[in-house]
């Protein structure tokens, strides 16, 4: 308790708190805009965030990511259009909605639910997140290996809808990652005579590339000159029905329940836990054939369950260094930006900076409630009549100064163009783009691993697979592995 206690009070320091309130704001705005995502956002925040203290920094994450969260609500019901990826579910019941004349009601309910999930989402990682971390404390070397392949394994097999393209990302990610000077032995690698790589190439610089520059060329490809009539935006006050609250308390239950598990699987994410509380809403419903012609619930679920999976998706990445979803390993790269390692060492070593980031999460949903109801929702729905062409020269200029600012040299440009250029490519070609972020992450952590348990063992390869967290470990990946690979040929 003392522990929490001690974090609460420096995240309610002036410099957190005006972080969260300008971010969570922020981040509405951002999901609220089709085009933008919290992935995109956060990418570009990064490299702003090198001189920042580090709750300072992860405040305006979890703000952003919270608030995006529930943004994407916003054109979701009323232009049928998902501000995320996550918000596809929530146009099947809001866009009804507002069809009809209910539009302030969805949202309503929409803010309600994000901030219900969300909340339910921190208090899982303020619980969980510590106690996998002890258990984590009597990993070696070894056990470490296998968890950075298996947070690789999982995330390539689990994201998008090729398990082999996954894993091809995930091998790209280890490729580029191996770039530099080897921290074992000195050695430098791939480097091809160029004294600016012998630092590998920066994560950051990347980062942005591949997140933030191919949404921009996308829109672009639009060329959206238009937004919506001032008419489509006039919201009139929709308070709740005499029992309406009571009625929509089952459907938060089980949707925050819901995005919690779908949080800690790696490679999930926020999207699938809304088809998946959309759908368990569905099922206990007296009328399920009112779903999909604009029943609250289906709005309350979707909203509800892909918000409960965002905090939760930071309890292996904080405990474990596996990311949950793509945003959590932006947390991790924030963390390493500011000399932090991710995993069970880091409860240890910098309690306060860990549960400040879970009030930070926590502090962010109770904010949706206080600013994304009246406020938010108003405010921002009117940026739906931006057109948008303007939003693209605003990027790229956001995108050039905050990756220039990282080293001062005009290579990074190239850098994020290319890695740009490729992601945008990649994602035509179905292939997921987090897994090769992840491979950068976990690579070094695995191969330093790997050899200082070779070292330890005098190169006795068997050492990987006879203790028996590793050997646990190790069927895990095969699974994770082989499992979808077999589904699929027996499909064919």
């Amino acid at each position: 308790m003392e522990f929490y206690l001690d974090a609460l009070t420096h995240t309610l320091a002036p410099g957190p708190v005006l972080a969260m309130l300008g971010a969570t704001l922020l981040g509405v705005l951002i999901g609220a805009l089709p085009g933008l995502n919290p992935v995109m956002a956060i990418a570009l925040l990064l490299p702003l965030t090198y001189s920042m203290d580090p709750l300072v920094a992860l405040g305006m994450v979890a703000g952003i990511y919270n608030g995006s969260m529930y943004g994407g609500a916003i054109p979701a019901i009323l232009l049928r259009i998902p501000g995320t990826p996550a918000s596809i579910a929530t146009t099947f019941d809001g866009f009804p909605m507002a069809d009809r004349g209910e539009a302030a009601k969805a949202l309503k309910i929409a803010c309600w639910s994000s901030a219900i999930g969300g909340i339910a989402s921190a208090l899982a990682l303020m619980t969980m997140g510590p106690l996998l971390a002890r258990v984590t404390l009597i990993f070696g070397p070894a056990e470490y290996f296998w968890i950075a392949v298996f947070g690789m394994a999982s995330v390539g097999v689990m994201v998008g809808s090729d398990p082999l393209k996954g894993l091809m990302a995930a091998v790209l990610g280890l490729l580029i990652g191996t770039i530099g000077i080897d921290m074992l032995s000195g050695q430098a690698r791939y480097t091809f005579g160029l004294p600016w790589l012998l630092g590998g190439l920066d994560l950051v610089v990347v980062l942005v590339g591949l997140y933030a520059l191919p949404p921009v060329l996308q829109l672009a490809e639009k060329a959206d000159l238009k937004g919506l009539s001032a008419a489509a935006l006039k919201l009139a006050n929709a308070p709740f029905q005499k029992g309406e609250i009571r009625g929509l308390v089952p459907t938060w239950l089980r949707a925050s329940g819901i995005g919690i598990v779908v949080g800690i699987l790696p490679g999930a994410g926020g999207n699938i836990a809304a088809f998946l509380s959309y759908n368990a809403a569905k099922k206990a419903s007296d009328d399920p054939d009112s779903f999909g012609k604009g029943n609250p619930q289906g709005v309350a679920a979707a909203e509800c369950g892909n918000n409960a999976d965002n905090a939760a998706s930071m309890i292996p990445a904080l405990a474990l260094g596996i990311p949950g979803n793509v945003v959590a390993a932006l947390v991790l790269s924030a963390l390493t930006i500011h000399g932090l390692q991710p995993g069970p060492q880091l409860f240890h070593q910098n309690p306060v900076l860990v549960g400040g980031f879970m009030w930070e999460m926590l502090l962010t949903s109770v904010l949706i409630f206080a600013l994304g109801g009246a406020l938010a929702t108003r405010v921002f729905a009117q940026f739906q009549r931006l057109p948008g062409v303007l939003l693209v020269p605003a990027i790229l200029v956001l995108m050039t100064v905050g990756v220039y600012v990282i080293n001062g040299r005009a290579l990074d440009l190239w850098v994020m163009l290319g890695a740009g250029v490729a992601g945008y490519f990649l994602e035509k070609l179905a292939v997921p783009l987090a897994p090769i972020i992840l491979g950068m992450i976990l690579g070094p952590m695995a191969e330093q691993s790997i050899r200082r348990a070779l070292l330890i063992s005098r190169g006795d390869w068997t050492e990987l697979l006879t203790r028996p967290l590793s050997a646990v470990l190790c069927v895990a990946t095969v699974l994770v592995v082989v499992w979808p690979l077999l589904r699929r040929l027996r499909r064919r």
